[in-house]
């Protein structure tokens, strides 16, 4: 039987706010264990709460480019549990009454654009982080120690509909998520640093059947491929069960990278297991029309929609364009750079090849250098009026980036000017034409390539100055061709 995949995605975001949701505490990530905490986030008797006004301006915002409504007026519910790293013994979230709603995602696959529905953006806060020693994860450890500092962290959790329909959907889904979050500047979207986190739930279901089967909710999974990887292995796993006529069971599941397994952590809640009643420390949250105005007035452009600019008005192609908007930094530096030299492809060129060579094998970023648009500009103006060439220009670059001096100082400093002039090129010419004769005559006998290796040799003599194109009239005035 052929069994179509359902899978719907619980994304938490931690806000970027300096403080946590409902104290003061810094929530800063990498801090020593339990340095970030007061008698609020640790569930103090007497202690409470204050809500973040940022991480709600932040929160709207994202719900505003997730295409949802927001509500006027949500309610802050308490979600009971009982677990070692949270100290209240429940977590102050949304239930009934969330933040906002009925949005959507468009996302790319294989070509073709799909809607896949948000079905709620809501606030909560984080619980603490369990540190498992002997073992890398809780199973086979010796013992666990609890950190509290991520305790109050101000979350967004982004629920979508069931509208995914495979492991690699789920990914892209994810990717373009956090694309948008760091664009927005709400989120930093690290999933080695749990700042953002994925639960999937999933279930199969015979093709053309409109029932849903019984889900499973998978959990542990640090980075984009793995949620992939984890889902690819559920489907496996329940079509597998469901093959042999075995019935699936609501449970949460474990991913576990080193092997590619999928393995069973406990039986899955329902929302009525938690218990949710209404906040009684916390007033209902009413959002203004203020509020809603100053949220879609710093509201960025989102990627997307930055994409199809790059494309219809820089006349960049897609590939260069999709490079460019992966960063916002880099997509901003290359508009800066536009708007001072009417050069897009080139200047997506030198962005893309070798500044991004040299960002990467420094492992930092654009800000990071000493390079300005004012000064990327001005060296592709010394190429193009042929100044300086392309050889040169790559070794420029360099140390534009590491000094941030201009590429006019460092030619005059160098002597760098590319050589133009036949008179003073004939001589390397003549050399390399008496010292390579096999080339000389295949060029003569009708093979261009030969040329091309001859204008390599000048090159080399002239230490990377020559003009190539003044190089290759002179070549073939000289042979007669």
């Amino acid at each position: 039987m052929n069994y179509e995949t359902v899978i719907g995605l619980e994304t938490h975001a931690q806000l970027l706010t300096e403080s946590k949701m409902f104290c003061s505490c810094c929530a800063k990530f990498g801090n020593s264990p339990n340095s970030n905490i007061c008698p609020v986030c640790t569930g103090q008797p007497g202690s409470l709460p204050v809500m973040n006004k940022k991480a709600v301006e932040l929160a709207v915002m994202t719900a505003l480019a997730l295409n949802c409504r927001i509500n006027t007026e949500s309610i802050f519910a308490r979600k009971n549990y009982f677990y070692p790293d949270l100290p209240k013994d429940y977590q102050i979230s949304q239930f009934e009454r969330p933040l906002a709603e009925n949005g959507y995602l468009e996302i790319e696959v294989n070509g073709r654009r799909r809607k896949i529905g948000i079905t709620r953006v809501h606030l909560e806060e984080d619980a603490g982080k369990l540190v498992h020693k002997g073992s890398a994860g809780i199973k086979g450890a010796d013992y666990s120690l609890v950190d509290l500092n991520r305790t109050g962290t101000p979350l967004m959790e982004i629920v979508s509909e069931p509208d995914i329909r495979s492991p690699e959907e789920a990914r892209i889904f994810m990717e373009e998520l956090a694309h948008i979050l760091r664009y927005l500047e709400v989120c930093d979207a690290k999933l080695e640093e749990g700042s953002i986190r994925c639960d999937a739930n999933l279930s199969l279901r015979p093709a053309g059947e409109k029932k849903l089967g019984t889900k499973t909710e998978v959990k542990n999974m640090n980075s984009f491929k793995a949620v992939q990887k984890a889902l690819e292995a559920e489907v496996k796993r329940q079509t597998q069960m469901l093959t042999d006529g075995a019935k699936i069971t609501q449970a949460t599941l474990l991913f576990d990278e080193a092997t590619g397994l999928v393995s069973q952590m406990r039986s899955k809640e329902h929302s009525h297991d938690y218990r949710y009643f209404p906040d009684p420390d916390l007033l209902p949250l009413k959002i203004t029309l203020e509020m809603l105005e100053k949220a879609k007035g710093s509201l960025t452009e989102l990627p997307i929609d930055k994409f199809k600019r790059f494309v219809s008005d820089y006349g960049l192609p897609p590939s260069d364009a999709e490079t460019l908007v992966a960063l916002k930094e880099m997509a901003d530096f290359f508009e800066r750079t536009a708007l001072l030299l009417s050069e897009p492809k080139l200047i997506a060129n030198w962005l893309i090849s070798d500044i991004s060579a040299y960002l990467n094998a420094k492992g930092t970023v654009i800000s990071g250098t000493k390079l300005t648009p004012e000064l990327l500009s001005g060296m592709i103006r010394l190429i193009k009026d042929g100044t300086i060439g392309g050889k040169t220009a790559k070794d420029i670059v360099v140390r534009i980036l590491e000094t941030g001096k201009s590429a006019k100082e460092l030619v005059e400093s160098s002597g760098a000017t590319q050589i133009s002039d036949e008179s003073a090129l004939l001589g390397i010419v003549n050399t390399v034409i008496s010292e390579n004769a096999p080339s000389v005559e295949a060029f003569t006998s009708g093979k261009d390539a030969a040329l091309k290796f001859l204008i390599g040799q000048a090159m080399k003599l002239s230490k990377g100055r020559a003009n190539p194109q003044v190089l290759e009239g002179l070549f073939k005035k000289q042979l007669r061709r």
